[in-house]
C-alpha cells in the first residue's frame, strides 16, 4: 500500500506531523522565528472552530469585546506571581520611531517610550483595569466577556500550531460577587470546552484540575481538558481558571455589596487556541495526511469532475452542477452542507489526492461513465482503503448519495471520535502503584500512554521533589480527572495517604 505522505507516523511522528501541515496546505513558515502563515484550509478550520465555539460561549451569556494588543508594563508589575510566570516570554516595545543610521533602520533614541509596552501574552491585567472602572456595585455583576485575539509569547522551542511565538485564541474573563458564582463559571466553561472538543472536533479529552505546580500564574485553581495524541503524548487543549481575588486586589476591582460594604470581586479566565488544530492533526491524521471531522471541515463534500478536454466535459460539469444544487439544499449538524466543486484545470488524480491530504470528509469523483450511469464515485476520508489495500471508491447512484449524504457525514464524525476514544481509553494504565513500576511503564515503549496514579496533593518542598523527579524522567503531571475513582491507597510519590488520583504522561 502506497501512502500519499513520504513519511509515516511509525517512522517519525514529528516529521509526519510537519509533513501533514505542509502537504495539507495548513500553514507555512513566515520568515519570523516561531510565527506562521496560516493558509486558507488551515484558517478555514480555525473559522469553523470560532463559529461553533463562539455560539456556545454566547449561549452561556457572554458578550464579545476587544482589548488593546499593547499593555503597559506597570499593569503586570501589580501582580508579582503573574509577571514572574510570563516574564521570560514577554515581547516588549520600547520605542515608537525608527531613524536611518549608517544605512540601517534603528530605534530613534529620542523616541523612547516613557513606559515600555508588553505585546499581549494574555489579558488578565488590562481587562482587570477595565473591570475596576466598570464595577462599582453588586448590581454591576456579573461581568461576562470574551475576546477573539492574537497573543505573543516568545517561545524558545517552537512547533507549528502547538507552540508558536504568536497564536490565535479566545480568552474569556468574568467578575462575580461570590466565590460560589465564580467557581460555577469556571466549571461551566470547562464543560463548554469538553463538550466542544468531543462533539465538534472529535477529540476525546479528560477534564480535571491541574496540580499546584501547573496552575496558571496568579490562579487559585486551574482546570484543563487533556487530549491524547497518537504517539501517546498529552496535549493541553483548553483551560479554565478560578482567579479568586488575585487580580481584583492588584487591579482594585471592588464593589459595594447589598449591605453597603466594599468587597473584592471574584474573577475567572479561560481560553482555547489554534493549538486545537495541532491536536486535530495528531489525533485524527493518518499516513495519507489530515482527516478533518465534518463539523469543523471548511468543506464537507468536495466534488471532483474528471475532465479530459473533450466533448464530455460540458456534460460532466452540468451533472456536477446538478449534484451541487442538491447538496446545497441539505443540512448536516443543523447547518447547511458545505460543498465545493473543484473545477481547477488539473488532473483528477492530482486533485483527488490533494483533497485526501487535506482531509476533506467526502470526496466525490465524477467521470463520463458516472454521468452515463447516473452515478458518483464516493471516497470517505475516514476509511480510505479496502481490506486488499486498494482505494475504497464506492460507485453509488447520485440520488442515493444525496439522500444519504447527511447520515454519511454524521457517521464520519462519529467514527473519527470513536477511533480516538478507543485509543484514549485503552492507553491509560490504572494499575501502577510504585515509582519503579511507573518508570518501567514509560520506558517499556517508545510511545506509552498515560498512568493514573494515587496522589496526596503535596505542596512546598515535597511537591518540588516530585516535579524534579518527573522532570528527570521527562514526565509531567497532567490533571486530576473529575470522574476518576476515589483514592484508596498510598501516594505513589510521597507514600502518604492519597486523596485523589492524578494523570502522569509525556506531553507537548
Amino acid at each position: 500500500m502506497k501512502h500519499a505522505l513520504s513519511v509515516t507516523r511509525e517512522q517519525d511522528f514529528s516529521a509526519w506531523y510537519q509533513a501533514v501541515i505542509s502537504e495539507a496546505d495548513l500553514a507555512e513558515e513566515s520568515g519570523v522565528r516561531g510565527c506562521m502563515v496560516i493558509r486558507p484550509w488551515g484558517y478555514g478550520i480555525w473559522e469553523r472552530i470560532q463559529t461553533l465555539l463562539d455560539a456556545r460561549i454566547k449561549a452561556t451569556g457572554h458578550e464579545n469585546c476587544y482589548f488593546p494588543l499593547f499593555i503597559p508594563l506597570s499593569y503586570f508589575e501589580k501582580e508579582a506571581e503573574h509577571v514572574d510566570g510570563f516574564a521570560k516570554e514577554m515581547a516588549v516595545v520600547t520605542h515608537h520611531r525608527l531613524i536611518q543610521k549608517d544605512g540601517k533602520l534603528v530605534p530613534d533614541p529620542e523616541a523612547k517610550l516613557e513606559e515600555p509596552l508588553v505585546v499581549r501574552p494574555t489579558s488578565e491585567t488590562v481587562i482587570g483595569a477595565a473591570f475596576s472602572r466598570w464595577v462599582q456595585s453588586w448590581r454591576d455583576l456579573p461581568v461576562l466577556i470574551n475576546q477573539w485575539a492574537n497573543v505573543v509569547r516568545w517561545e524558545m522551542r517552537t512547533r507549528m500550531f502547538l507552540r508558536t511565538s504568536e497564536f490565535l485564541w479566545q480568552e474569556g474573563h468574568t467578575a462575580h460577587a461570590t466565590v460560589d458564582e465564580a467557581m460555577e463559571e469556571t466549571m461551566k466553561m470547562l464543560e463548554v470546552y469538553r463538550s466542544f472538543a468531543e462533539d465538534c472536533v472529535g477529540l476525546p479529552v479528560v477534564a480535571g484540575e491541574k496540580p499546584e505546580n501547573e496552575r496558571f500564574p496568579g490562579a487559585v485553581a486551574t482546570y484543563s481538558i487533556e487530549a491524547m495524541m497518537q504517539d501517546g503524548k498529552a496535549l493541553q487543549a483548553g483551560t479554565s481558571h478560578f482567579l479568586g481575588t488575585t487580580f481584583s486586589q492588584a487591579q482594585n476591582i471592588k464593589f459595594q455589596n447589598a449591605e453597603g460594604q466594599q468587597e473584592l470581586a471574584q474573577t475567572t479566565s479561560w481560553g482555547m487556541s489554534t493549538r486545537m488544530i495541532g491536536g486535530l492533526i495528531m489525533v485524527h491524521g493518518d499516513d495519507d495526511g489530515l482527516r478533518v471531522p465534518p463539523r469543523v471541515a471548511p468543506y464537507q463534500v468536495v466534488v471532483v469532475p474528471m475532465l479530459r478536454d473533450n466533448d464530455e466535459d460540458a456534460a460532466i460539469l452540468d451533472y456536477c452542477g446538478e449534484l451541487m444544487a442538491s447538496l446545497n439544499e441539505l443540512d448536516a449538524f443543523r447547518e447547511p452542507v458545505r460543498a465545493l466543486l473543484d473545477k481547477r484545470p488539473a488532473k483528477a488524480a492530482t486533485k483527488r489526492w490533494g483533497w485526501v491530504k487535506k482531509g476533506a470528509p467526502i470526496v466525490i469523483e465524477v467521470g463520463g461513465r458516472d454521468v452515463a450511469g447516473g452515478n458518483v464515485s464516493v471516497i470517505r476520508r475516514d476509511r480510505l482503503y479496502r481490506e486488499d489495500g486498494k482505494l475504497d471508491s464506492q460507485i453509488v447512484a447520485k440520488g442515493d448519495f444525496v439522500t444519504g449524504a447527511t447520515a454519511m457525514l454524521e457517521d464520519i464524525q462519529a467514527s473519527l471520535f470513536a477511533d480516538a476514544k478507543g485509543r484514549l481509553d485503552g492507553s491509560i494504565d490504572r494499575s501502577i502503584g510504585t515509582l519503579d513500576a511507573l518508570k518501567a511503564y514509560f520506558n517499556a515503549s517508545a510511545r506509552p500512554g498515560w498512568a493514573l496514579v494515587q496522589w496526596a496533593r503535596p505542596t512546598g518542598e515535597a511537591l518540588e521533589k516530585v516535579v524534579q523527579w518527573l522532570k528527570g524522567e521527562k514526565l509531567t503531571l497532567r490533571n486530576v480527572p473529575l470522574d476518576a475513582d476515589a483514592a484508596d491507597g498510598a501516594c505513589i510519590f510521597t507514600g502518604g495517604q492519597a486523596v485523589e488520583r492524578v494523570l502522569v504522561g509525556r506531553s507537548y
